[in-house]
C-alpha cells in the first residue's frame, strides 16, 4: 500500500482568513464601520438644530441657514474622493489593517471637534470655520473607510459568499445611521427646544468620538486580508486611474443613481416631510429610524440572492424602480400624509434600495485587482458620492426655496435611469474568482 507523504509547511495551503475566523473578521469591519458612520450621519439628523446655533440667521428666509448647513454637509462629501485616494493608497500600501486604524482614529477625533464647535452668538465666524474644518476631516476619514472596507470584507468572503459579506458594509452603516437618527430622536422628544439648540444636540458627537476608541481597539485584533507590499512593488497613487481608466468610469456610473437615491431615502427624507409635509421633527425622525431597522434586515437577504442569481438583476431591480417610482412616491409625502403612510413610503423605497446597497461593495472590488483595489474603489466612487450624494439635501432644499420641490424627484430618475444603461453593460462576476 503506498503510503501518504506527511505534509510539510511548503506543501501546505493556509484556509482563506474567512474560513479561519469570518465573525471576528466581519465584526472588525462593522464595528468600526457603524460608528464611522453614526458620526458622520448624525450632522445630517441634527442639521436644523446645528444651522440655527453656528450660522447667523438671515433677514429674509428662514430656509438660508439650512442651506448653509446642508451646504457644509456637502463640502465634507468633497474631501471623500481625497480620503478615498489617500487612504486607499495606505491600504494597498501598507495593508487594509492599517487604513481601517487610521480612518477610526480620525474621524473621533472630528466628531468631537463637531461637539466642541462654538456659537455664533459666542465667536462669531469662527464658529462656522471650526465646523468646516471638522467637516473636512470626517469627509477625509470616510472616503478612505469605504475604500478599505470594502476591500477588506470582500476579501474576507469565502466562495460564494462575497455577496452576503458586502451585504455587511451597509448592515453596519445602517446601523451606526439608526444609531444616530434613534438618539436624536430620543433627545428631540426628551429635551426642550432651549435645551436641544443650548447643548442637546452636540451630545450625539462626544457620544461618538467615545465610541470610535472601541472601534479602534476591535480593528487592531483583525487579520490582515492584503499584505503590506515591497517598496519596489508599492502602487503609485494615481495607477488606478492610469491603468484602469475603463474600469473608474464603470465605478463612476454604477454609483451615481444609487447614491443619490440613498441619500435621498435614507437622509434627506425626514427633512422633506418636515419642509413640505409639515411633519414634526420627531415624527419625522422616528419614521425614519423604523425604515431603517427595516433596511438593515434586508441587506443579508440582497448578498445572499446575488451569490445565487447574480448582481447584475438586483442592480437593475434597484436602478429602473427608482427611476420609475421615486416621482409618485415623493408626491404621495407631498400631499399631506399620515405618519403609517410615511413609513410605508420610506420601506418601500428601501426595497429598492437594497437591490444597490447590499452588493454594492461586491460589485467595486470585483472590478479591480487586489493591488490597486482600495485607491481603485476608492477615489471614483467618493467623487461620484460627492458630486451627487452629498449634493442630495442641498438640492432637495434649493429646490424647495426655489418654489418647485417637485423638481428634485425628477433630477434623482435622471440620474438612476443613466446608472440603470450601465447596469445592462456591467460583466456578471459573481461567481468567478476575485482577481488577485
Amino acid at each position: 500500500m503506498k503510503e501518504t507523504p506527511t505534509p510539510t509547511p511548503d506543501t501546505l495551503t493556509p484556509p482563506p482568513p474567512a474560513a479561519r475566523r469570518p465573525v471576528r473578521q466581519l465584526l472588525a469591519a462593522s464595528v468600526g464601520n457603524a460608528v464611522e458612520w453614526y458620526d458622520w450621519y448624525a450632522y445630517t439628523f441634527l442639521a436644523t438644530y446645528i444651522a440655527g446655533q453656528i450660522f447667523p440667521k438671515s433677514s429674509g428666509s428662514p430656509l438660508v441657514p439650512l442651506l448653509s448647513t446642508f451646504a457644509v454637509f456637502a463640502v465634507g462629501f468633497f474631501m471623500r474622493p481625497v480620503g478615498g485616494l489617500l487612504l486607499g493608497a495606505v491600504a494597498d500600501r501598507r495593508g487594509r489593517r492599517t487604513a481601517l486604524t487610521v480612518t477610526i482614529l480620525l474621524m473621533g477625533g472630528s466628531s468631537l471637534l463637531v461637539g466642541l464647535t462654538p456659537t455664533y452668538a459666542s465667536m462669531g465666524i469662527l464658529a462656522p470655520i471650526v465646523l468646516v474644518v471638522a467637516r473636512l476631516l470626517q469627509g477625509l476619514s470616510v472616503g478612505g473607510e469605504f475604500a478599505a472596507s470594502t476591500t477588506f470584507l470582500v476579501e474576507s468572503a469565502g466562495p460564494g459568499r462575497r455577496g452576503l459579506f458586502s451585504s455587511f458594509q451597509y448592515v453596519s452603516t445602517t446601523a451606526g445611521q439608526l444609531a444616530a437618527s434613534g438618539i436624536a430622536a430620543l433627545l428631540v422628544s426628551s429635551l426642550s427646544d432651549g435645551q436641544m439648540d443650548g447643548w442637546g444636540w452636540r451630545v450625539p458627537f462626544v457620544l461618538g468620538a467615545l465610541l470610535s476608541l472601541v472601534g479602534f481597539w476591535i480593528r487592531r485584533g483583525a487579520h490582515e486580508t492584503h499584505a503590506p507590499a515591497e517598496r519596489a512593488e508599492r502602487p503609485g497613487l494615481f495607477d488606478a486611474l492610469r491603468t484602469y481608466p475603463r474600469q473608474s468610469l464603470l465605478i463612476c456610473g454604477i454609483t451615481a443613481g444609487g447614491t443619490i437615491s440613498y441619500y435621498t431615502w435614507t437622509s434627506y427624507l425626514p427633512t422633506y416631510a418636515e419642509l413640505n409635509a409639515g411633519f414634526e421633527k420627531s415624527d419625522a425622525l422616528l419614521a425614519g429610524t423604523i425604515s431603517l431597522a427595516f433596511f438593515a434586515l434586508l441587506q443579508p437577504l440582497g448578498g445572499l440572492l446575488s451569490d445565487r442569481i447574480g448582481r447584475r438583476p438586483l442592480l437593475l431591480f434597484s436602478g429602473l424602480g427608482f427611476a420609475l417610482l421615486i416621482v409618485p412616491l415623493l408626491k404621495v409625502v407631498d400631499g399631506g400624509i399620515t405618519f403609517g403612510t410615511l413609513v410605508l413610503v420610506q420601506c418601500a423605497g428601501m426595497v429598492l434600495l437594497t437591490g444597490f446597497t447590499s452588493i454594492s461593495a461586491a460589485v467595486n472590488a470585483e472590478i479591480f485587482p487586489a493591488k490597486v483595489r482600495a485607491s481603485g474603489i476608492g477615489f471614483p466612487y467618493s467623487l461620484t458620492v460627492a458630486l451627487f450624494g452629498g449634493t442630495a439635501p442641498y438640492m432637495g432644499t434649493l429646490f424647495k426655496e426655489m418654489g418647485n420641490p417637485g423638481l428634485f424627484a425628477w433630477y434623482v430618475a435622471a440620474l438612476c435611469l443613466v446608472s440603470s444603461a450601465v447596469f445592462f453593460r456591467l460583466p456578471e462576476n459573481a461567481h468567478k474568482e476575485l482577481e488577485k
